[in-house]
């Protein structure tokens, strides 16, 4: 085996960080396999690589025995003893058996083993530094289509973007620098597998915590995200510090730092609310920017039917419902939209209903009298 490759083994250890004892161990395996399938040996052999000329010896090991069974791995006591005289019975005896040609085959080999190895080892390193960005952002730039999913090169590899993590008539263009966030890492044969994703809530929050320095430095928190990516996002957010409006903050002077935000997200509108832990008070927040009158809670079923004027039902509705929607995604809740108007119809049919029933009482009453004829008994002649 070439020399210079063994010494490449020490340069491929500092420079990949692959033990060079851990390529040895695995180019000697990789030799007794080239071993037995070019010469259909089925010999118990070992393979010896000395490292300062680079020499590969093929040895076969065989038990000393006193009849010989099977060639292949016995041999007699008469003939180990004509190699060593003090050998016995039940030792081990190792007879070389390089073939003339096996230097050439341990040298394309070596060569195979280190480059896959090597290989191995980079995509260990990519996936171990992927996978501890699970849950953060990245910066890719877009490389191509391959048939539905967009393919995001992120400097040692690659992403893919599917369909469902697409924000919905967000145009992909081939060069165009764009920012995800990092879904799930999974190691493969072929490397690890990034998916990533533009509509996924977590986006939305790290996005934040970069343009905003309240959150990254933990002064406003951000309690929960409901996200209908492309379209509208609502989020919560809560200040620990007094003196520090939340929503200030999360917006911006002038509004920068939530169109920072937009921007990034194809127009994406935000609202941004107050957390609170009174449930009411969230519901409330959250149908925001309708105005609300009241909200009764039903905490068991976690259901609250939320009152609003007249004029604005269609807002705290919102299009296709989608302002109810997120508000219920928000908080947790099943929240029941009604206008005044229709809080006071119903209590007019309910005060009917409740006429109706108390006429029907009273008639059953006088029916029920009607029925008997009572007589006046004088007990005291009895008890004569």
């Amino acid at each position: 085996m070439n020399v210079e490759l063994i010494r490449a083994l020490e340069d491929i250890e500092k420079d990949k960080g692959i033990p060079k004892e851990m390529l040895l161990d695995a180019i000697k395996a990789a030799l007794k396999s080239a071993y037995k399938k070019n010469f259909g040996s089925v010999q118990n052999v070992e393979i010896d690589i000395e490292e300062d000329v680079g020499e590969v010896n093929v040895y076969s090991n065989k038990e000393v025995v006193e009849e010989v069974e099977d060639s292949n791995v016995e041999i007699s006591l008469a003939e180990a003893q004509e190699i060593a005289p003090d050998y016995e019975l039940g030792d081990m005896v190792k007879i070389e058996v390089t073939p003339g040609n096996f230097g050439r085959i341990a040298d394309q080999t070596a060569k195979q083993v280190v480059i896959q190895r090597i290989r191995e080892a980079e995509r260990d390193i990519v996936y171990e530094e992927f996978a501890n960005l699970e849950g953060d952002i990245l910066t890719g730039i877009i490389q191509r289509y391959h048939k539905d999913n967009v393919i995001v090169d992120l400097g040692r590899t690659e992403a893919i973007l599917i369909p469902p993590e697409q924000i919905p008539n967000e145009a992909y263009e081939p060069n165009e620098r764009i920012k995800i966030y990092i879904v799930e890492v999974k190691q493969t044969t072929k490397g690890p597998n990034i998916l990533v994703s533009r509509t996924h809530p977590g986006l939305l929050k790290r996005l934040f915590e970069l343009e905003v320095p309240e959150i990254h430095d933990g002064i406003v928190e951000i309690e929960a995200i409901a996200r209908e990516a492309g379209y509208r996002s609502k989020m919560a957010v809560y200040s620990n510090d007094s003196e520090v409006d939340a929503i200030g903050a999360c917006v911006g002077p002038n509004g920068m730092r939530v169109q920072a935000v937009v921007n990034e997200l194809n127009d994406e509108k935000v609202d941004i609310v107050r957390w609170s832990e009174d449930p009411a008070k969230l519901i409330s927040n959250s149908l925001s920017p309708a105005e609300v009158l009241e909200v009764k809670v039903e905490e068991t079923e976690k259901v609250a039917e939320v009152i609003v004027p007249d004029y604005q039902l269609s807002l705290a509705i919102g299009k296709e419902g989608q302002n109810a929607r997120l508000a219920a995604k928000l908080t947790g809740w099943k929240i029941d939209i009604k206008s005044e108007s229709q809080v006071e119809e119903k209590a007019l049919d309910d005060e009917e209903v409740l006429d109706d029933i108390e006429s029907s009482e009273e008639v059953e009453t006088e029916e029920l009298s009607s029925d008997f004829d009572f007589t006046e008994i004088d007990l005291s002649e009895e008890s004569e």
